[in-house]
């Protein structure tokens, strides 16, 4: 996703970015609600813990889509007074909100796997029903690539949310089959077993997006690689004997970084300050990186 400033042609690239994000969130809407539907129909009809856990998972993915509709919506408006960087923080939020639905319906689907155990109910599965699972098989494999390709274009933690939810919404999909399937041949228990696995594989899902979104809203440190990497860019500058100092913090899904560069005390200030700008300057190309700071120390 663009995101450099004062370039031509910026504002019109990022808005059809924004526009074909949204677009496929809307598809992902679409989509699932559809599985919802089906599965929740097939779940009833097959009385299959498993594939009503799967339904549920799916509830959680439509949750998802529209969070990160919103998110985009909001995250692509410019700055203004009272957001002077932006609103980038919307998309972790969208992925925040994402985690916490599906750790609340994890959790409900663990209970109603408990419950199962003292009340089993017979399974009627019927090709209708392996259909239902295999065309959503096909569908998540769809999402995950979009998502996931989106997700590592763009650097959107709304997007790589969404993909690993799908990720593991087809090893959700895969652990029905093995539930109706010993359902099939008697070992009812086993339904119940994977619907278990099912509700708590959604939260441990949900503590690991939420982990990771919290880590953006509260400003963590990038990699060690990336500081590296920025610092090694402001040392290439000619005039920039040194570096004091360099901090970076995440905004959202890019960084903010502020370095404190030494330049001869014998210069004068506007040789000073335009070292300082190519630094920026030079900074601000990286990918990663939304605003730099720069600081000069004379020496």
């Amino acid at each position: 996703m663009a995101k450099k400033r004062g370039k031509s042609g910026e504002t019109g690239y990022i808005y059809r970015s924004m526009k074909k994000h949204e677009k496929i969130t809307i598809a992902g809407i679409v989509i699932n609600t559809v599985l919802f539907t089906i599965k929740l129909i097939g779940g009833i009809l097959s009385g299959s813990l498993a594939l009503l856990s799967d339904s549920f998972n799916s509830l959680t993915d439509i949750i998802s889509s529209i969070a990160i509709f919103l998110a985009i919506r909001i995250g692509s408006k410019k700055a203004d007074l009272d957001h002077p960087f932006g609103h980038r923080r919307a998309e972790p939020i969208a992925g925040l909100v994402v985690a916490i639905f599906a750790a609340i319906l994890g959790f409900e689907v663990v209970k109603n796997a408990f419950e199962g155990f003292f009340d089993p109910k017979p399974i009627t599965v019927n090709a209708l029903i392996f259909a239902v699972i295999l065309g959503g098989i096909a569908l998540k494999l769809y999402l995950f690539i979009l998502f996931r390709v989106v997700a590592r274009k763009s650097r959107s933690p709304a997007f790589a949310a969404s993909s690993m939810d799908y990720r593991n919404d087809l090893l959700v999909a895969f652990s029905v089959l093995v539930g109706i399937g010993f359902g099939r041949i008697g070992i009812r228990i086993a339904d119940n077993v994977v619907a278990l696995f099912i509700g708590l594989f959604i939260i441990y899902s949900g503590f690991r997006i939420g982990v990771e979104n919290v880590d953006y809203l509260m400003g963590k440190r990038p990699p060690d690689e990336v500081i590296e990497r920025l610092t090694g860019k402001a040392l290439t500058v000619q005039g920039v004997k040194n570096l004091n100092e360099v901090k970076a913090h995440f905004l959202g899904n890019y960084i903010h970084v502020e370095v404190h560069i030494e330049v001869d005390k014998e210069l004068s200030t506007e040789r000073s300050h335009r070292i300082a700008e190519d630094v920026q300057d030079l900074l601000q190309e990286d990918e990663t990186v939304d605003h730099a700071f720069v600081h000069v120390d004379p020496i």
